[in-house]
């Protein structure tokens, strides 16, 4: 990878991590983002971010289980290759449903013990509404998102 790819690479990892994506995590999912190899083995993302295959196999398993990245076959390699998942984004956002089930419960419960009239349950029916609302909205924003991506591939 070249240095500019490489230093883009790092700044994109580092705006992920203070947004509370892991460290490692961040640095391994810019790596295959930004690598221009269709895939990659643990060891050669280690070699470029300068950490042992070990260091990153936490790492790998959470893009695995956060549906980012994913193991490809290699034909004629006995080491597992990853990439970046086709519809990787549309997935993350997908899966950002539980959150939102989560914090619009979590909302509820708070409102069930606080009341709606007093000040902390005012604010806890803003944030249950503001959760409900993203997630109805959701599904719909997602399917927007697949007939565009389908429309422009026909274009292509």
């Amino acid at each position: 990878m070249s240095d500019d790819l490489t230093q883009a690479a790092e700044r994109f990892a580092l705006t992920l991590s203070q947004y509370g994506l892991q460290r490692m995590t961040a640095r391994v999912m810019a790596a295959l983002l930004f690598t221009q190899q269709d895939t990659m083995t643990a060891g050669e993302i280690g070699e470029q971010l300068g950490v042992s295959s070990g260091a990153m196999s936490g790492a790998l398993r959470n893009l695995i289980s956060m549906g980012m990245i994913e193991r490809v076959p290699a034909p004629g390699s006995r080491r597992e290759h990853f990439r970046f998942r086709d519809g990787a984004w549309a997935t993350l956002m997908s899966s950002q449903n539980d959150a939102l089930n989560l914090m619009t419960r979590a909302a509820d419960e708070g409102i069930a013990t606080a009341g709606t009239e007093t000040l902390a349950g005012r604010r806890l029916v803003e944030m249950r509404d503001f959760y409900s609302y993203m997630l109805g909205e959701m599904p719909a924003l997602i399917e927007r998102w697949h007939a565009m991506r389908h429309q422009r591939a026909g274009r292509s």
